[in-house]
C-alpha cells in the first residue's frame, strides 16, 4: 500500500500540472485575444480610413458637380439678363417717341392754356370797352342829330333834332358844311400828330 506521503505528493503534482496547464491555456487565450483585438483594431482602422477616403472622394465629386451646376446657372442667368436688357432696350426705343410725343402734347396744351388765359384777360379788358362803345352809340343816337331837308326853293337844309326828336334848329347845308370843314375831329387831330412824329423821326 502506498503511504499517505506518496498520495499527497501525487495529488500535489497533479494539482501543479493542472495549474500549469491552466496557466498555459490562459496565456494562450490571452495571446489569442490580443491577436484578435489587434486584428479588429487594424480592420477598424482600415475601414475608417477607407470610409474617410470614400467620404473625401464623395465630397470632391459633390464639390465638382456643384461647381459645374453653379457655372451653368451663372451662364443661364447671364443669358437671361442679356435677353432682358435687349428687350428693355427695344421697349425703351418704342416708348421713347411716345414719351416725346406726350411731352410735346403737354407743352402744346400748356401753351394753349396760356393763350386761352391771355385771350380771356384781353376779352375781360376789352369787354367794358365794347360796352362803352355801345353806350356811346346809344347816347349819340339819343343826342341831337341832323336830317337833310329841302326848302321850297330847292336848297338843301339840315334840320337839327334833339334827343326826343323835336326840331331844335334848321341850318342851310352850305353854312353847316363850311362850319364842319373848319372844325377838326379827334381822329383827324390824332392822325395829324402821328404824321408829324413820323416826319420828325425820318429827319
Amino acid at each position: 500500500m502506498q503511504s499517505v506521503e506518496s498520495i499527497g505528493e501525487a495529488a500535489s503534482n497533479a494539482v501543479d500540472a493542472i495549474v500549469e496547464k491552466a496557466q498555459e491555456v490562459g496565456q494562450a487565450a490571452v495571446e489569442k485575444t490580443g491577436a484578435v483585438v489587434a486584428e479588429v483594431k487594424t480592420v477598424v482602422a482600415n475601414t475608417t480610413a477607407a470610409a474617410s477616403n470614400t467620404a473625401v472622394a464623395a465630397k470632391n465629386v459633390v464639390a465638382k458637380k456643384a461647381a459645374t451646376v453653379k457655372k451653368a446657372v451663372a451662364k443661364k442667368a447671364a443669358a437671361a439678363v442679356k435677353t432682358v436688357k435687349s428687350v428693355a432696350k427695344k421697349v425703351a426705343k418704342k416708348v421713347a417717341p411716345k414719351k416725346a410725343a406726350q411731352k410735346t402734347v403737354k407743352k402744346a396744351a400748356a401753351k394753349k392754356a396760356v393763350v386761352k388765359k391771355a385771350i380771356k384777360k384781353a376779352a375781360k379788358k376789352v369787354a367794358p370797352k365794347k360796352g362803352a362803345k355801345k353806350a356811346a352809340k346809344k347816347a349819340a343816337k339819343k343826342k341831337a342829330h341832323r336830317t337833310t331837308l329841302y326848302s321850297s326853293k330847292g336848297k338843301k337844309l339840315y334840320a337839327v333834332r334833339d334827343a326826343k326828336g323835336h326840331f331844335k334848329d334848321i341850318q342851310t347845308y352850305k353854312r353847316a358844311h363850311s362850319m364842319d370843314m373848319k372844325r377838326k375831329s379827334k381822329a383827324e387831330t390824332v392822325a395829324k400828330a402821328k404824321k408829324a412824329v413820323k416826319a420828325k423821326k425820318k429827319k
